[in-house]
């Protein structure tokens, strides 16, 4: 057997080395593999469960006149040095279970009781074999049953196997005496002779003559059962014999009992009949007695029913009993604030005494007597009185509040002084009827439909009123010179200069509106769903305040209610509740959009791209209203982003008109007007756009360039001798107004790489038109010939019809003896036609390489069809072009 880590020396000094700086002494080391597991269940190893390669060390410690015990658990660092990973008091060992799953026996999982988690899978440790594992279970044992007087439970191994085991490997251990107060002493043992080392046997030699002296007590000198049992015979029949000898030596003792017997016989006799006689008497005293006590078990019976059924009337009549101070409230009771109190503890009381009349509240039995049906059918008709007084005051207190306000101008903007509507003052006098309201509820649901019609009667009057005045005050104290519509229809260049006036005040003029009041609308809308009881999520953000409400603990919409009845606290799970609000909501707010239309109808005469601006502050204001109270401001914001998206839809559509106006006019020339425009249109665009406005601008980016590219080929079909010239030189101008936009757009840049390739292709086809108007006998024998390649041979070529090396003479003569000449007449042809100065260098440099490139195509037809014939080469030629 390999020798064991639990004797090595070695690991004993390096875990010391780990633990040094601390007072505790390492009592033994051994060497074990980690893993994880679940107790008493197979793992299956996974790479979360691999195993790691760990050091298992029992230390002990001093601490007075105690001493404890330690299990450290130390792991290898990336040098190989030890180092603590954790630690265990022993004094929390609670079990020690070898795992089944493991045929080997080696890997065990110990159980603390003071883990902060027991639903972490615990760590298996693995031995290198049976006999390792035996050492360090025994050494556990051992000191827990040293220092702390008990044993851990053991699972999956049998103590007394455990015990031989022990004995069998202990041969030559000199145990020492074990003093707890200093700790426990380690086992002197050499290495030579050690097998494994314990402290203490199970049970000591002391303890084993003990027990045999013990079981020596029962020992009585009996030897043979037979031989015993014979001698107990004996012994009897002589004791028999003795007492039957000394009867018959007393025969006259003898007669005289037999006659004290006679007498008592007698005396028995008569008393068995007395007895007799007395226990008739008494079957019959009892079944009187039984019969009374049936009668007074049925009396107590009776009278402790009739209690319990007095005590019950007196808490029936208790709750049929009306007080007369909540009577005279709900039925004739002003509702001044300073009575409110009275009111709602009279509203509490009937709404307890309607609940408490009714099942389970009330017990079945009574439900039906005449008294309770009676009783119930009074307070319904309270009730209805009390809710139909209260619905009809807040109906007109809500009014008499809005038409004190309207009345009020103070209230609203005035020439030269925007005004913020401040509604803390309403809110605060609408709180004091809040509980008012919610008891209502209770009382009657159907009541609140009606006050919630006539709340928002009233509060949309004064919205509409505050929004008018605001806008009407907005338009008129915001200066902003008015833009022309007009950008891309062939007008002076002087109206640009006008469309470059600042309008921002218009953007910062809506944004204001929204600013003022959006939240004012959300508040409100948070305020009348709380204060009408309906039964929504969550309708201002957490910590969010009411627009102008007061300071102070009372500074919030959440009214300080709460809900009188937990069972109608289901909110967000009543979809017929929130449809109902959405509708109240839309009764409180509709109207009020007219003024924000209109507001943006008077941005958009000033300046039209400041609807892009606007567009991104409405989306803005969208992606924040996500409460449910929210709802018809979702649907205003909505309705405002259709609103300025088709206003803008409206300006672009005026802008395409504008650009296909164009082909209306006379035969145009050069760069057309709009092309330039847009590039400045599309600047001011870019400087206006917010948010996510990005989609309304690439959308308008679209169409306007769609319509500007039909158009454009629209006008050049009119004049197609002129066609490629005039789109070669716009789609360069349109590539040259757009170059930087196009770098940080990327609908531009789609269009700009577009306009690139239309470029190309006129440039080619004019360029083509040009040689061919010069060369065109050159290249047309040139066409002829690879025309015939792909039916005859070669060298049959010279023999066809005008094909010959005298026609292949004329055609060299007449096309190239003035080569010079008809190159010159080309550039002239070309900076005659094109009007852009800028695009005749590259235009001319293309010109000389497709000549190039079809003379040398020519060249080589040439050189394989007539070898003989001498034609300036393509290098003389090349030259030729280079010095002109």
């Amino acid at each position: 057997m390999a020798k064991s880590s639990a004797d090595d020396e070695e690991l004993r000094r390096a875990c010391e080395a780990a633990i040094e700086g601390t007072k505790q002494k390492i009592v033994m080391s051994i060497r074990v593999a980690k893993s994880r597991g679940i107790w008493s269940k197979a793992v299956k190893l996974g790479r979360g469960h691999m195993a790691k390669p760990r050091v298992l060390a029992i230390s002990t410690e001093a601490k007075g006149q105690r001493t404890q015990a330690f299990l450290r658990v130390l792991k290898y660092s990336t040098g190989g040095v030890l180092e603590p990973a954790k630690l265990y008091k022993l004094k929390h060992l609670s079990k020690v279970e070898v795992v089944t799953n493991d045929p080997s026996g080696c890997t065990f999982m110990l159980g603390f009781d003071n883990l902060g988690s027991q639903s972490v899978a615990p760590p298996q440790w693995t031995m290198r074999n049976v006999y390792d594992r035996n050492c360090l279970v025994m050494a556990i044992l051992n000191i827990c049953k040293d220092i702390l007087g008990r044993l851990p439970k053991v699972v999956g191994i049998d103590v007394v196997e455990m015990a031989l085991w022990a004995k069998e490997n202990t041969p030559s251990i000199t145990k020492q005496t074990v003093n707890l107060q200093d700790g426990p002493a380690e086992a002197a043992v050499t290495e030579s002779d050690m097998r494994v080392t314990v402290e203490r046997e199970l049970v000591s030699q002391a303890e084993e003559e003990d027990m045999e002296a013990l079981l020596g007590t029962y020992v009585m000198g009996i030897g043979e059962a037979e031989a015993f049992s014979e001698r107990l015979k004996r012994e009897l029949q002589a004791l028999e014999a003795a007492n039957v000898h000394a009867i018959l030596e007393n025969e006259p003792l003898i007669d005289d009992v037999l006659q004290g017997l006679e007498s008592a016989t007698n005396c028995v006799e008569e008393m068995d009949e007395w007895l007799g006689i007395f226990n008739l008497k008494l079957r019959h005293m009892r079944e009187d007695i039984e019969s009374i006590e049936t009668r007074n078990n049925k009396l107590e019976m009776h009278s402790v029913n009739n209690k319990s059924l007095i005590e019950e009337l007196d808490k029936l009549l208790e709750r049929l009993r009306i007080p007369s101070e909540y009577a005279a409230s709900l039925t004739g009771g002003p509702f001044d604030e300073a009575r409110m109190l009275q009111n709602i503890e009279a509203c509490e009381w009937l709404t307890n005494a309607l609940r408490s009349l009714e099942v389970p509240s009330l017990d079945p039995s009574y439900a039906n007597m005449r008294a309770v049906r009676e009783k119930r059918a009074e307070l319904d008709k309270l009730k209805a009185t009390f809710v139909q007084r209260a619905s009809e005051f807040l109906r007109n207190y809500f009014a008499s509040l809005v038409d004190f306000m309207i009345s009020d101008k103070s209230y609203f903007s005035q020439r030269g002084q925007l005004k913020r509507p401040d509604h803390a003052d309403l809110r605060y006098k609408c709180r004091t009827y809040a509980r008012l309201l919610q008891h209502l509820k209770c009382l009657d649901k159907n009541c609140l439909g009606p006050l919630r019609k006539a709340y928002c009667s009233s509060l949309n009057l004064l919205l509409r009123r505050e929004a008018r005045e605001f806008a009407n005050e907005l338009r008129a104290s915001t200066k902003a010179s008015r833009n022309p519509t007009v950008w891309l229809e062939g007008s002076t260049g002087t109206s640009q200069n006008v469309n470059n006036a600042d309008t921002s005040t218009v953007s910062e003029a809506y944004a204001r509106m929204l600013t003022i009041f959006i939240p004012l609308l959300v508040d409100e809308s948070s305020f009348f769903a709380h204060f009408m009881c309906f039964e929504v999520p969550a309708l201002v953000p957490p910590g969010g305040l009411a627009n102008g409400s007061k300071g102070g603990p009372n500074n919030c919409d959440d009214l300080g209610i709460m809900d009188i009845d937990d069972n109608d606290n289901k909110a967000g799970n009543n979809t017929a509740e929130l449809e109902e609000l959405n509708e109240s909501l839309r009764d409180l707010l509709d109207g009020i959009q007219e003024d924000f239309y209109a507001v943006v109808d008077w941005a958009y005469k000033i300046d039209p791209l400041r609807c892009i601006s606007m567009h991104g502050i409405t989306e803005r204001y969208i992606s924040g209203q996500k409460a449910d109270a929210a709802g018809f401001v979702r649907l205003l914001l909505d309705e405002l982003e259709s609103r300025i998206s088709m206003q803008f839809s409206r300006f672009v559509e005026e802008a395409c008109h504008q650009i296909e106006r164009n082909e209306r006019n006379v035969r145009q020339v050069g760069v057309l007007s709009y092309i330039p425009r847009f590039a400045t249109l599309a600047t001011r665009m870019e400087q206006y756009i917010q948010g996510q406005s990005r989609d309304l601008v690439d959308q308008a980016y679209t169409k306007f360039i769609t319509v500007m590219f039909v158009t454009l080929d629209k006008i050049s079909q009119a004049d197609p001798k002129y066609a490629d010239i005039l789109l070669l030189e716009n789609y360069a101008a349109f590539q040259n107004s757009l170059y930087d936009l196009a770098n940080v757009v990327p609908i531009l840049a789609k269009f700009y790489h577009q306009a690139s390739e239309a470029y190309e292709q006129a440039c080619t086809r004019y360029i083509s038109t040009v040689i061919d108007y010069q060369f065109e006998r050159l290249f047309q024998f040139a066409r002829r010939i690879e025309d015939l390649m792909y039916t005859i041979t070669p060298e049959e070529i010279p023999f066809q019809l005008g094909l010959s090396k005298m026609d292949l003479r004329k055609v060299v003569k007449s096309s190239l003896s003035v080569v010079d000449k008809s190159i010159s007449t080309m550039y002239k042809k070309l900076q005659k036609n094109i009007t852009s100065e800028e695009l005749l260098p590259s235009l001319w440099d293309k010109c000389k390489k497709e000549f190039l490139d079809k003379y040398e195509s020519f060249a080589q037809l040439v050189a394989k069809i007539y070898p003989s014939e001498n034609i300036p080469s393509v290098t003389d030629m090349r030259e030729l072009l280079a010095s002109m």
